[in-house]
């Protein structure tokens, strides 16, 4: 269930570099607009003040209190989780930077303190879990919160851009049938919590890495995925009185081909936030997979 808050996170969080984003692209102030900054910080420390109330008092409601403690949980879910940390930490630093910056803050100061906001943000998520029964403060997903960050921030402070963008994509899995509740009660919870279906991929310019003369927007990518997982670290032999056929665990190593939206034309402000968002994902496209159980395969349209 934690997926579901965090992606929560995110869709809210990138909603805010919306008109950062598209003023970018035309001109960054040469000051600080201290009427912009002020939304920004007011928009931001509602969004931080609330989702941590949240937490408080609804999302850890029902569990109880206990002395802080960790939790090791890296080999959970094949690490997919730890790709979910990471992703959405580099978007929320991505947002944060870029409402900065269509404040007018400096360069340095943007990439200081909106590049930090998705290790920022999440950070508390992770305190609270360390002083509630049934969770625990985990190592393994700040090092990825904090991995997506530097990913954003790195690539800004060197190239002025991003030149390796995270991208997500997402397709039902049949694994729900199998233990019916345990990977969402429904469809939508399904999309937050059934790593199954998750795909997390690195996304760049094919004439980034190629001597050839294509697109700007014509990408390639490499991907990562799951399947096989009917709980976080092995499978159960029962679920609910009934004996589970066996399923393996396995990895998914993926190459396709992708669009990077922020490099389509396009005059209409409307059309450039929308394709702003539409780079959070992957493209469905063709793609080559290689797992341990059937070597090397093409999946003639992979989500």
């Amino acid at each position: 269930m934690k997926a579901s808050l965090y992606l929560t996170i995110l869709l809210l969080i990138v909603s805010i570099s919306a008109p950062a984003q598209d003023y970018i692209e035309k001109e960054i102030p040469d000051s600080l607009v201290k009427s912009r900054l002020r939304t920004v910080i007011i928009a931001e420390s509602a969004f931080y003040v609330l989702g941590n109330a949240y937490l408080q008092f609804v999302w850890y409601r029902d569990d109880e209190s206990v002395p802080f403690h960790f939790y090791n949980d890296n080999a959970g879910w094949l690490q997919i989780d730890k790709a979910a940390h990471a992703y959405i930490a580099y978007y929320e630093s991505y947002a944060g930077y870029n409402a900065l910056r269509w404040a007018g803050v400096s360069e340095k100061k943007a990439l200081i303190w909106g590049g930090s906001l998705g290790l920022i943000l999440q950070t508390p998520i992770e305190i609270f879990d360390g002083i509630y029964e049934g969770f625990g403060f985990s190592w393994g997903d700040m090092i990825a919160n904090a991995f997506g960050s530097a990913l954003f921030t790195t690539q800004q402070a060197i190239w002025k851009e991003q030149i390796v963008k995270m991208k997500f994509s997402y397709s039902p899995s049949p694994y729900n049938n199998l233990v019916p509740g345990k990977l969402g009660e429904n469809e939508i919870e399904s999309f937050f919590v059934d790593y199954n279906g998750h795909t997390y991929w690195f996304s760049t310019a094919v004439n980034r890495i190629l001597p050839i003369n294509t697109p700007d927007w014509l990408s390639i990518a490499v991907g990562y995925s799951g399947n096989g997982m009917l709980d976080d670290f092995e499978n159960p032999r029962f679920y609910r009185g009934r004996i589970l056929p066996p399923t393996e665990r396995y990895r998914q190593y993926l190459f396709s081909v992708d669009v990077d939206f922020s490099k389509v034309k396009t005059r209409s402000r409307f059309m450039r936030g929308l394709l702003d968002k539409l780079n959070l994902i992957k493209v469905p496209a063709p793609a080559l997979e290689y797992n341990r159980l059937d070597g090397m395969k093409v999946r003639w349209f992979y989500f």
